[in-house]
């Protein structure tokens, strides 16, 4: 049985490009013997085959059963030692890395004097960047050295070091509460999502202010700028202040274009930046603005304008896909959306293992809500038990909530309504159980529980009755997150007018322009 995803020589040796892996033997074949080596005989084998068979390679090579282990280490070393020296994975942190070993080796040596040179060169460059970590580490091996390699010339170094040392440690200390708190609050969003009442947001706000450092806004520089707007932004994420969240993914991005070179450095954190201000447009249903921005995005990864490997590219894909959706909502452009899922279905399929369950997950909900307005509800109901089937998700629960919910709704609408009631016990049962019920939602439980026992010619006034019960959480402070997964609204009013989802929603799109 192939085991791909469990092993990881496999899973690197497949991630390689065509440059990567001639760079790769050309590396190797630097000494001669190596061409016929056990762990070039393996490589050449698990480049052409599908899956992972230890038997296979037992048969095709001369590598012995107990060889087998060491093989597949000194193999995947030796690719990693290639990748290194790759221009592609060079960037400043791999530079100073290594002239941190080459200060090292020339130390161990007894070659203080060069050793001190480099380490000065590289320490300049790393504050320059502000890679303080690597810049302590630096400075503690110029520290070593110059314990028994002293000039006179040079009586007061030890201080010099000394505060050097001092200084790069609080500014360590600084920006590693600055990026604790960015990502604590991130990891209270993606399992908590918004805050549900004033108790929650009292408790959200205790968290942010208890763990915000004081700080002098001028001396903090580009990192520890990046990670108090990142901090400042996930905070209006959770208090669903997009207003806010807009303002700060904005500084984010004025930040990169101030310090353009750290785009190449912060790739990822420069794509995300990009991506929150995306959300946030997609949030305050400002088309013209996100539209214009999603552009700018597609033309960055065309062009390639920041430093591209793998991880951005993949990143940058993920963000560009979940986001194109984003603009089929906006514009009201359901039918038109669905000609786009098997794209989107190919991208995901494309990502395999590197993206994780939740961004995947997402994506269905996503497709799952492009089939809802399109009024393909059979559709929208497979996307979405894609999500519920999978007894292993670790998603948000807010969107596992609204899954359900929505489920719930495109059954209704489908006419699969035989088994309605039960599965309106089995979606208020997993409510329940979640703790995450809210006024929005028990009014739509409420709702659809008692459709069944309506006649045709009520139906009408039933829907305006609810359609006037939840206008009044269109602008509640949290109830409103409920029509942030879920426009309820339009689809009440769809059924109210006798006219298409879409409909709806493209009039409304367009009295906002």
């Amino acid at each position: 049985m192939p085991v791909e995803q469990k092993d990881a020589l496999f899973t690197l040796i497949k991630s390689l490009s065509k440059s990567e892996k001639r760079q790769f033997k050309l590396y190797v074949g630097r000494l001669g013997g190596n061409a016929d080596a056990n762990f070039m005989s393996l490589f050449n084998l698990l480049d052409k085959v599908s899956a992972y068979n230890e038997q296979l390679v037992l048969k095709k090579t001369n590598i012995k059963k107990q060889q087998i282990s060491n093989t597949k280490a000194h193999l995947y070393k030796q690719i990693l030692v290639s990748l290194r020296l790759s221009p592609i994975h060079q960037n400043t942190r791999t530079h100073l890395r290594e002239q941190f070993d080459f200060a090292t080796i020339l130390y161990n040596k007894g070659l203080y004097k060069q050793s001190l040179k480099i380490l000065e060169k590289a320490k300049v460059l790393a504050i320059e960047k502000e890679e303080y970590t690597l810049a302590h580490e630096l400075i503690e091996l110029e520290k070593v050295i110059e314990s028994q390699y002293i000039t006179r010339s040079m009586s007061d170094r030890a201080d010099v070091l000394a505060v050097e040392a001092k200084n790069i440690s609080q500014k360590n200390v600084a920006l590693s509460k600055l990026s604790n708190l960015s990502l604590q609050l991130y990891s209270w969003f993606l399992k908590y999502g918004y805050v549900r009442s004033d108790k929650d947001y009292n408790i959200v706000n205790d968290y942010y202010e208890a763990r915000l450092p004081k700080y002098d806004f001028a001396s903090l520089g580009f990192t520890g700028k990046m990670f108090l707007f990142q901090s400042k932004l996930w905070y209006g994420f959770i208090t669903q202040d997009f207003l806010s969240c807009y303002r700060y993914s904005q500084k984010l991005v004025a930040l990169f274009d101030e310090y353009a070179d750290m785009k190449q450095l912060h790739p990822v954190f420069y794509l995300k930046a990009v991506n929150y201000s995306l959300e946030s447009l997609f949030y305050l249903q400002q088309t013209y603005k996100f539209n214009e921005t999603l552009i700018s995005l597609e033309d960055s990864i065309e062009y390639q304008r920041f430093f591209v490997n793998e991880n951005t590219q993949l990143l940058s894909n993920l963000y560009l896909y979940q986001h194109k959706i984003n603009l089929y909502y906006l514009e009201g452009e359901f039918k038109k959306g669905t000609s786009f899922v098997p794209e989107i279905l190919e991208q995901i399929s494309a990502f395999g293992k590197k993206i994780d369950q939740h961004h995947v997950m997402l994506f269905y909900y996503k497709i799952g809500c492009l089939y809802f307005g399109a009024s393909d509800y059979e559709k929208c109901i497979f996307y979405l038990n894609k999500i519920i089937q999978n007894k292993d998700l670790k998603m948000r629960e807010d969107l596992l909530c609204y899954t359900r919910v929505l489920n719930l709704v495109a059954h209704y609408e489908s006419g699969l309504d035989e088994n309605i009631d039960e599965l309106v016990k089995s979606t208020y049962k997993f409510l329940l159980k979640m703790d995450n019920l809210y006024d929005v939602q028990r009014k739509m439980i409420k709702f659809l529980r008692n459709l069944s026992e309506l006649y045709p010619h009520e139906l009408k006034e039933a829907f305006r009755k609810l359609h006037a019960e939840l206008k009044e959480f269109e602008n509640h402070p949290y109830e409103k997150r409920a029509f942030l997964y879920l426009d309820i609204i339009s689809w009440l009013e769809s059924n109210i007018q006798a006219v298409p989802v879409e409909e709806v929603v493209k009039r409304k799109m367009n009295s906002i322009r």
